[in-house]
Order: C-alpha cells, then sequence, then structure tokens
C-alpha cells in the first residue's frame, strides 16, 4: 500500500488499464480473431512496461501531494487515458487513424456513448473494448465523486456542504478576530496523513464501490441472458446500463432479443443512476431518512411519469379534435394493446435519458406514432439536460439541483401570497432553499454558458445550428445516443474509415469540430465549477 501511495495516480490507473486490454485479447483469441488478440495483447504489454517504467522513475522520488493534484490527477485520466486505450483500437482499425481512435476512447471513458462507427462494421471485441472502457469510467466517477469531489466541495456536494464546518442555524458564526480556522482548507498541515491522502481515499472509496457495481453488473447480465440475450451483447448492455453509456453493440434497440422482460430488467437496473444513497458513500448528499422521501427519486419519478402520460394522452386530444373523422381512422385508440405499448416505450425512454443512458426501447417508434409528434426527441433532450443524480454515473445539472431551484420557486410564490409567513421543513429544506437554490443557479448558468460557448466553436464550420445544438447537448451531457434520437443534417467534411457512421451527426464532423466535443464530453463529465476550481488564486495557494 505505501509503495502504490508514491506512485502518481495516472500510472496506477493505466497498469489496472493495460491489465483490462488483456480481457478483449483472450474474447478476440477464442472467437478466431487472431489479429485483434495480438494488437489487444502487445498493446497491453507496452503499457504495463510503461507504466512500470514511469512508476520506477516516480516513486524513487515522489512530490508533496497538495490539494490541487486530485483535481489534476482527475482532469489527466479524462484526458489523457483515452490515449493510452486508443492503442488497440486504431492498431486494429490502421484506416482510422489515433485521433479517431481517442475520440471514441474519450467518448467511452466519460460514458458519452457517442460513437463515429457504425455498429454492425466493427468487430465485436472492439465492441467490448468500448463497453469495458464505459463501464471503467462509470466506476472511476462513483470513486472519484466521494474520494475526490466531495472534500472540494464541488461536483454537486457543495449543495449540502455546511459552512464553516458547523451545524447551521445553531452555532454562532466565529468572530471576525477569531483566529480560528473552522474550515481549513485542504493544503492545511493537518489533513496530510496517510489517511487522507487522495491515493488511499479513492483507493478506499473504490473498495467499497466495486462489489456494489461489478455485483449489479453481474446480475442484471445474467438476467439479460436467462431472457433470450446473446452472451456479449447482454453484457454490453449490463455494462452500458450500470454505468449509463448506452453503448450497444448492434445497430437499433438492443433489447429486441430478450424483448419487453429484458427492458423491464434494464429498467429497474438504470434506477441507481437517480440517487447516491443506493451506492457506498456520500451520506452527506442524503436530503431524507426514509427512500420515499428522498428528493431526487421523487422528481425523477414525477417527471418520467409526466413525459410518459403526456406521450400517452397526446392521442386522446388528437381523437377529440378528428371527431368528425372517419370511424377506420380511430380504429388505434381501441387498440389496447398498442396503446400500453406506446405508454411503455415512453416510459422506458424518458427513464433511460433522464439517466443520460441513451437506450431506445422497442416500443419508441409507437410511442411517437401514438402521440402524433413530429419530434419528441426534444423532450428526451431536455431531459437529458436535468440528467440523474448527484455523485452517479449520470450526467447533466442533476436532479437535486432542479429540486432546490424548485423548492427556492415555489417559495417565493408563497411568499408573494403570504409575504410574512414562515417555511418549515427543517434544516436540510432551509439549506436547499437558501444557500443550495443559490449555488444550483450558478451551475445552471455556467451550464447555459457552457452550452453557448459548445455551440459557438462548432458552429465555426459549416454545420446547421439544430445540428450543432444538439451534438453540443449530447456532449455536455454525456448522452451521445441523443443524436440519433433527434433527426440531424448530417456533415460530411471528414471520415474515420470504412466503419464510419456519418449519417449519426458525429463520424461526418471536422477534426476541429470533434476536438470541441471531446472536450465538451470531458467538462460535462467532471463538471463546469470543477473546471473553474482549477483556474482559481486559491486553489494554487501554497
Amino acid at each position: 500500500m505505501t509503495m502504490l501511495l508514491r506512485l502518481p495516480l495516472f500510472v496506477i490507473l493505466a497498469a489496472m488499464t493495460g491489465l483490462a486490454m488483456m480481457v478483449p485479447a483472450g474474447y478476440a483469441s477464442v472467437s478466431d480473431h487472431e489479429d485483434l488478440a495480438r494488437n489487444f495483447f502487445y498493446s497491453g504489454l507496452l503499457v504495463l512496461v510503461g507504466a512500470g517504467l514511469v512508476g520506477l522513475a516516480t516513486a524513487a522520488n515522489p512530490h508533496q501531494v497538495r490539494a490541487r493534484d486530485t483535481l489534476l490527477a482527475m482532469l489527466a485520466v479524462f484526458g489523457g487515458m483515452p490515449l493510452v486505450m486508443a492503442l488497440p483500437f486504431a492498431e486494429s482499425m490502421p484506416d482510422t487513424g489515433l485521433f479517431n481512435a481517442w475520440w471514441e476512447m474519450t467518448s467511452a471513458l466519460t460514458t458519452t456513448g457517442a460513437s463515429l462507427y457504425s455498429a454492425d462494421l466493427l468487430p465485436l471485441p472492439l465492441h467490448l473494448w468500448r463497453a469495458m472502457a464505459g463501464w471503467m469510467g462509470g466506476f472511476f466517477i462513483l470513486a472519484a465523486a466521494t474520494a475526490i469531489l466531495a472534500p472540494l466541495h464541488i461536483g454537486g456536494f457543495e449543495i449540502m456542504a455546511r459552512p464553516h464546518g458547523r451545524p447551521e442555524y445553531i452555532d454562532r458564526l466565529p468572530r471576525s478576530a477569531d483566529p480560528l480556522d473552522r474550515n481549513p482548507h485542504l493544503s492545511s498541515p493537518v489533513f496530510h496523513t496517510r489517511l487522507a491522502h487522495p491515493h488511499f481515499r479513492l483507493m478506499r472509496s473504490a473498495a467499497q464501490v466495486f462489489p456494489v457495481y461489478a455485483g449489479l453488473t453481474l446480475a442484471l447480465w445474467l438476467v439479460l441472458l436467462l431472457l433470450g440475450d446473446p452472451a456479449l451483447i447482454g453484457l454490453c448492455r449490463a455494462m452500458g446500463t450500470l454505468s449509463t453509456s448506452g453503448i450497444s453493440p448492434v445497430l437499433g434497440p438492443p433489447g429486441a432479443a430478450s424483448g419487453l422482460a429484458g427492458e423491464v430488467a434494464v429498467f429497474l437496473f438504470l434506477i441507481p443512476a437517480l440517487s447516491r444513497r443506493f451506492w457506498p458513500g456520500g451520506g452527506q448528499l442524503r436530503a431524507s431518512d426514509k427512500l420515499r422521501d428522498d428528493p431526487e427519486l421523487q422528481m425523477a419519478g414525477g417527471l418520467v411519469a409526466l413525459v410518459a402520460l403526456s406521450l400517452f394522452a397526446r392521442h386522446f386530444l388528437g381523437a377529440i379534435e378528428a371527431e368528425q373523422a372517419p370511424e377506420g381512422s380511430l380504429e388505434l385508440l381501441h387498440d389496447l394493446r398498442n396503446g400500453l405499448a406506446a405508454f411503455w416505450g415512453g416510459l422506458f425512454n424518458a427513464l433511460s435519458y433522464l439517466t443520460t443512458t441513451g437506450w431506445t426501447s422497442i416500443d419508441w417508434q409507437g410511442a411517437r406514432a401514438w402521440s402524433g409528434l413530429a419530434s419528441p426527441g426534444l423532450i428526451l433532450a431536455g431531459l437529458a439536460m436535468m440528467g440523474g443524480g448527484v455523485a452517479t454515473t449520470a450526467g447533466g445539472v442533476k436532479l437535486l439541483r432542479v429540486y432546490a431551484l424548485a423548492r427556492h420557486g415555489q417559495r417565493e410564490m408563497e411568499r408573494i401570497v403570504h409575504p410574512n409567513s414562515i417555511a418549515g421543513g427543517g434544516q436540510i429544506a432551509r439549506r436547499l432553499r437558501r444557500e443550495g437554490a443559490y449555488l444550483a443557479f450558478i451551475f445552471f448558468m455556467l451550464f447555459a454558458t457552457s452550452i453557448a460557448v459548445v455551440v459557438a466553436l462548432v458552429s465555426i464550420q459549416r454545420i446547421e445550428i439544430e445540428t450543432a445544438t444538439i451534438l453540443s447537448v449530447a456532449a455536455l451531457t454525456n448522452t451521445g445516443p441523443l443524436a440519433a434520437a433527434i433527426p440531424l443534417t448530417p456533415a460530411f467534411q471528414a471520415s474515420a474509415g470504412i466503419a464510419s457512421a456519418p449519417w449519426e451527426g458525429w463520424s461526418g464532423l471536422p477534426v476541429f469540430t470533434k476536438t470541441v466535443l471531446a472536450g465538451a464530453m470531458i467538462v460535462g463529465r467532471i463538471e463546469t465549477l470543477a473546471v473553474l476550481a482549477l483556474f482559481s488564486p486559491q486553489f494554487w495557494r501554497r
């Protein structure tokens, strides 16, 4: 353990990545893809040797870990680790180039799930590696949330953090001349212990999360196998569900083999992406003692039900308007089976895009036809912007921030009617309505500004504004399949090789635009507040 604490975090994770490359190497070997097996095996050996040499060089002269090193290491993982993961991908697809392979791995590691390639043209071992990259990215963000982001009060933890390290509304604030520092910075010597070492915190958090994360993935894989999914498709689907990457090795809905039962299983396993209380750690985010009172789950349930009922009820509103139409045109209205299938399609897709996974139900087309909306994908884009739970694998603004803004708006409306009223709800409710809503509004404005900046940069090229907007939202919310859910005008200025899929809006983009979108994926994964913290003078103070 002491030796690991002396090594840079990037070196440790690079060595683990090299070991992970042996899994697709073994699968490629048994599935008669000898060339791919050699590429993964040799790439894994190269990464292990390189990590070992760098580790030996840095372990002899370790430097003192500072507070900013944790965020810098996290940024280095999402920015540099895809380059390591891209080595076997670029070797296996020689016509694609290292840049496109890096972009593909960046999309997978940030759990975005956008792809430059058509699923039916990629070999199965490469699909397995993409799914594994997304799964490892989801695991890293779960562990890093409590080990890196929580001590810095960013990544959503700032909403529930107590100012000055004291119980709110109980203890008095310290006097301005009091030298006692009740909330010392992480660079303070009091934190320089082995237990507070960022690597130790990350390993401890990973040890708590891994059994639950891997166990749920294995359980969903077994369920999908029993329901009829092929082995690799079921495994990729299970990893894509728990990591919310939405990476699939097939074209179209991945649940065609397992049917409705498989989608119900995936639906249930998407629920952990709605709240941190389903994962170890993050106790400071618990806003209620009971599960049914959790604000994130309540808001998620309301949003999913509202979208599904809206799509379902719109057909009946249209039927009332078509009262004078011929009797045959209302035949679908009396088909209960089609109506329930359309309702399920809307329900599944709403939860899928709210968690920024991007799975599409086999009944989604029926839901679109039932509702009569020309482009219901815009509703999914709105859900993806809201996002899932704080400190989970989901992206977006996050449900707790939306809840804080909603409670603040409700309180302001009450004060308009009853100016002298006193609101209840306890200490946590007051925290969410006041400081929490203030910080949530700041983040929401930063998120909106990020979308505007990315859209402006993407629009520098000859790309239509609608396509640029959806691609920017998909990248910042880490919901890559969103580009396929909304009809876009593709760009055909570049190519990722013979396996490219320019009709989905990603492959045909120029290099500059791909670079901007890859940066947006990293910013969306780490969050804007964490990136801005790197530019704070206090953050770089010795």
